[in-house]
């Protein structure tokens, strides 16, 4: 029998089949000798030992098609990345990390702008330069209902990554778009102005046949992947319709080297200077830690 591993806790895997439900299983032994560990969305072939009780054994891990490290995951179509326009306060520089690493995936990513209530204008401006980025965004208010369906309607038949830091919503999105999970919400500590962590533990909520949402912790730091630093422009999608036309080419980091398009695009207003800034940045530190 096949199933996909829904969550793992304290050595135990849930894994759903489809016609049987939640079946608890441990990993034989033959993946700790190849140190082979199940992670959460791995397709996988279990022996069932007790139907009644639900209770079986992981043989096999299928194929992955890919492998995330933070949040740990595997075989995953699409992410949902959410941050609040306001309490808290978005931070860019922590939403274009994540972004550079599902690119570098090649999943796509939905970036959901939630409580545009509190700051409408920050709402549009971040969907204004996303969008001009080359991103599907959703600009919700998830506490009163307004959004949800959008964001729903991208979930069809795909196993898709919730994240995004504590407090702007995540947990409520879950709610929204499949009750019986009854995910507990989170308030925003008045103290430091930062999400309660509310989700635990990755978990896959099955919402229906083929369609699965993985709400995972939420993080509030983001290491980029290691990468040699000229890499980096390639996860940054806006840069692309300029770079043929930089005097160095492809070799253009689009940083220091004269006659670049992109930072003539960049002063023409067509690329966002919070993105090129938090580019810039990244790049700084993808080069420092080549030095040590």
């Amino acid at each position: 029998m096949q199933g996909k591993i829904i969550k793992g806790i304290a050595g135990f895997y849930y894994v759903y089949a489809e016609g049987l439900g939640e079946v608890e299983c441990k990993a034989k032994g033959v993946f700790r000798s190849r140190n082979e560990k199940p992670l959460v969305g791995d397709n996988v072939e279990l022996t069932v030992l007790d139907e009644e009780k639900k209770t079986g054994n992981i043989v096999r891990i299928l194929e992955r098609r890919n492998a995330l490290i933070r949040p740990a995951a595997a075989n995953i179509d699409q992410a949902v990345v959410v941050f609040a326009a306001a309490d808290p306060q978005p931070n860019r520089n922590l939403l274009d990390r994540f972004l550079v690493m599902m690119e570098r995936e090649g999943i796509d990513t939905v970036i959901c702008i939630n409580k545009q209530d509190l700051n409408e204008e920050e709402a549009q401006s971040m969907k204004l330069a996303y969008e001009s980025a080359g991103y599907d965004v959703c600009v919700t208010s998830l506490l009163a209902g307004e959004g949800a369906e959008e964001i729903r309607k991208r979930l069809t038949g795909k196993t898709t990554v919730l994240a995004g830091p504590s407090g702007v919503g995540k947990s409520t999105l879950t709610n929204r778009i499949h009750p019986e999970a009854e995910m507990e919400t989170g308030s925003v500590s008045d103290k430091i102005r930062r999400g309660k962590h509310t989700t635990r533990h990755t978990e896959l909520i099955y919402v229906e046949k083929d369609t699965f949402l993985m709400d995972t912790p939420g993080f509030s730091s983001f290491y980029i992947p290691d990468m040699e630093k000229e890499e980096l422009k390639e996860y940054f999608p806006e840069f692309t319709e300029y770079a043929d036309e930089c005097r160095f080419g492809g070799g253009c980091v689009h940083i220091g080297e004269p006659d670049c398009a992109v930072k003539q695009a960049l002063a023409e207003g067509k690329i966002d200077k919070e993105r090129y800034e938090n580019y810039r940045l990244l790049y700084e530190e993808l080069k420092q830690k080549k030095r040590y």
